[in-house]
């Protein structure tokens, strides 16, 4: 036997005893010899690659069908080895296992081709799960070593990775290989806030040790007098997945890391029923918290008890209780049934599997493939509906529909058909009439209302609220551009014609500025949304006009305000050329000013402009407005750096951090502590959980930035400070 192949076998012969060992050596025979001549990024040899890849499938324990083809899933693509010479040499299930992983690589680069791929995976894993199984492992590898590639290269694999492997091994109930990806993809495209959340976690990891060992004594003594046989660990936390919580729940990182994770295995279902009792009775649960996934499993086979309990020192801890095959089965989901064709069904609240029951959700899939023509929104319904879990409700005749959790009656609509989600005018769940906003739970009943009117159809409010991905595509495609457009218009043209007949300044009233805030406070995202929305009818132009007049302050103030903008501003006393710490070169008494749109400090390579009326104007050489001022030669000066005792710099730094309570008054605590003037200061939070602050701040001393930006980067969740070349960014 080869001995290269010695740890595989290994491996095999632990996870799958039945597996024919002759063929899989055959398969890395004929792969090592057609690859012989190719070598990864890394300088390996290429055979490295496919076999780590049926390594990683080995440990799954998958069947020696799909071993044979994970060694063999790239000779078909990159070398001479045909496929009819491969089916005639290993058969046809091999065969057609290898073209599907061979369809599924012919990736060109781009978001179309990227959708384009992930229809063919699709259609190619309804066929036989396995080719994506295959695809999961070769993925995985590819992003254990993707350091060897051009840093865009690796981007784009790590976005594909997160936006679309990840979420497909979640459906598979493949979490071992979920988990290592997204933290792969994670530490590859946000390498600064892995690093910080890696760091808060170590920080804080010895006195969660302790806690948690604590608890799982607890648990296990009172197990044992219970007489259940049970082994109790704690549970892994992931990076990305506290990153995730922190995002989905709005918390801060101490609130979820301080959650403590328990896993209790035990032998039977009825054992778990025992062990949550047993723990009930020593801690309090916290209400709401209980899920049974035994009884009701989720859709990708998972089944366990969850709970969570107000353990030692009033902290929550979260259990999940399941027996060992339950374990076996969510930590390698699909791949853990490899009976496959017999086995892979939903399984029943014994815990075993119905033979002959389909993965609705493959099927779901084909359905929208066939709907979905363009290949960007495919993809874009894609990544929304692998991101969430899901509720089941029933049609009046008893149909069962599938949703995403916290989808409205608008999104059943859609689901039963487009014309009745077009025409939906009113819902009645479980009997009772309900606004069409409201959510829907499990188990619930609901009916639909349509309107009879041949111009009846969708609100744009609904965009609001929906959840599901087609019910977003159907609604984008009813409001076309045209129709959007006119809207718009006329919802300008009302409010211009409001503003006339009450004599009010159009131009000062109808600035950007004094509209976007009005926009905004009505939740509409931008000002194109406020006048499409008085366009269509849903709110009166008066109405507008009355709340820009109100938010100026009422007519008057409005005259007033509008009376002071057009007097000219006084010019403050200019400072000359020692006060600024700059000299023109030939004249010292020159008035000089650091311009802020690069707020230059000594050291910076700088040029000077001469102005009208202003003086000289000093700009850091590499400055953006420098391009322009150079078409005007005559104008610059030479000028050079005098710093006096007097001399002040400005100064404008950026800082980018996880959001969290109070992180605001730490950073600025911080700089008054480092003895800076801060002049101004603007914060924005993104969805994701980032806190990007700007701040300009006075220095005496431009060598002292140093010891403030790294005083900045010590405070917790701060991954990011550095100095930026305007004052306001």
């Amino acid at each position: 036997m080869n001995p290269v192949l010695e740890p595989l076998f290994r491996t095999v012969r632990a996870t799958h005893p039945k597996a024919d060992l002759r063929l899989i050596e055959r398969a890395y025979d004929v792969a090592a010899y057609h690859h012989r001549d190719q070598k990864r990024k890394s300088g390996d040899p290429y055979i490295t690659h496919p076999l780590a890849v049926a390594t990683i499938l080995a440990e799954l324990g998958t069947d020696d069908e799909t071993l044979c083809a994970a060694l063999l899933h790239d000779t078909v693509e990159d070398t001479a080895y045909g496929l009819d010479e491969l089916r005639g040499d290993f058969g046809d299930t091999i065969g057609s296992l290898v073209d599907g992983v061979t369809k599924l690589d012919k990736v060109k680069f781009g978001d179309a081709a990227q959708a384009e791929t992930v229809r063919k995976m699709v259609v190619a894993m309804s066929r036989d799960i396995r080719v994506l199984i295959i695809k999961l492992a070769d993925r995985l590898h590819n992003m254990r070593t993707m350091r060897y590639l051009p840093e865009h290269k690796r981007h784009q694999k790590s976005r594909e990775t997160l936006e679309i492997f990840a979420p497909l091994a979640h459906r598979l109930g493949m979490n071992t290989i979920k988990w290592e990806l997204e933290d792969l993809a994670f530490a590859m495209l946000y390498p600064k806030r892995y690093d910080e959340i890696a760091r808060m976690v170590s920080e804080r990891a010895p006195r969660r040790d302790l806690f948690l060992q604590e608890v799982i004594e607890k648990v296990s003594g009172d197990l044992r007098e219970a007489k259940i046989r049970a082994v109790v660990k704690g549970r892994p936390k992931h990076y990305y997945s506290v990153y995730q919580k922190m995002i989905a729940r709005d918390v801060a990182f101490d609130d979820i890391y301080d959650l403590v994770g328990i896993r209790v295995l035990v032998d039977s279902v009825r054992d778990c029923y025992a062990a949550l009792g047993t723990i009930h009775a020593r801690w309090n649960p916290v209400p709401g918290r209980f899920k049974d996934y035994i009884a009701m499993p989720k859709f990708n086979m998972y089944q366990s008890l969850h709970t969570t309990v107000i353990g030692p020192e009033g902290k929550p801890v979260e259990l999940q209780i399941r027996t060992h095959a339950m374990h076996h089965r969510a930590e390698y989901g699909v791949a853990a049934h490899w009976k496959y064709k017999e086995e892979v069904g939903t399984p029943g609240p014994t815990g075993k599997v119905k033979p002959g029951s389909d993965m609705a959700w493959l099927r779901q899939l084909l359905d929208w493939q066939k709907e979905t023509s363009d290949p960007g929104e495919f993809l874009e319904s894609l990544r929304f509906d692998l991101s969430v879990s899901e509720v089941y409700v029933f049609t009046p005749k008893g149909q069962v529909i599938a949703l995403p959790e916290g989808a409205t009656p608008v999104d059943f609509a859609y689901a039963v058909h487009t014309e009745v989600g077009h025409r939906c005018i009113g819902a009645r769940v479980n009997g009772r009439l309900v606004p069409l906003e409201s959510r829907l739970g499990n188990g619930d009943t609901v009916e639909i209302f349509t309107s009879k009117s041949p111009d009846a159809g969708p609100s744009r409010d609904w965009l609001k609220f929906v959840k599901s991905g087609r019910a977003r595509n159907k609604i984008r495609q009813w409001f076309s551009k045209e129709r959007r457009e006119t809207a718009i218009e006329a919802g300008k043209e009302a409010i211009g014609r409001a503003m006339r007949k009450q004599g009010l300044p159009l131009q000062r009233l109808m600035s950007g500025e004094a509209l976007l805030a009005l926009a905004r406070d009505l939740r509409y995202p931008d000002v194109s949304a406020l006048y499409a929305a008085v366009g269509e009818g849903h709110i009166a132009a008066q109405a507008v006009v009355q709340k820009l007049v109100a938010s100026i302050g009422g007519v008057e103030s409005a005259e007033e305000d509008i009376a002071e903008t057009a007097l000219p501003t006084r010019l403050r006393g200019r400072p000359r050329g020692g006060g600024a710490g700059v000299v023109v070169a030939g004249d010292a008494d020159v008035w000089v000013r650091l311009s802020k749109c690069c707020t230059p400090v000594p050291g910076d390579e700088i040029v000077g402009f001469v102005t009208r009326g202003h003086g000289v104007s000093v700009h850091r050489a590499d400055c953006t407005n420098v391009q322009q001022l150079k078409e005007q030669p005559d104008r610059l000066v030479e000028v050079s750096w005098s710093p006096g005792d007097d001399s002040v710099f400005l100064v404008a730094i950026q800082v980018e951090a996880l959001d969290r309570p109070r992180l605001l008054s730490d950073v600025t605590r911080t700089l008054s502590d480092q003895h800076v003037n801060i002049l101004s200061a603007s914060v924005t939070t993104s969805r994701d959980r980032v806190a990007i602050s700007k701040f300009t701040f006075e220095m005496g001393d431009p060598k002292h930035l140093g010891h403030v930006l790294k005083a900045v980067r010590s405070i917790q969740g701060v991954f990011d400070v550095y100095r930026v070349s305007g004052a306001g960014g």
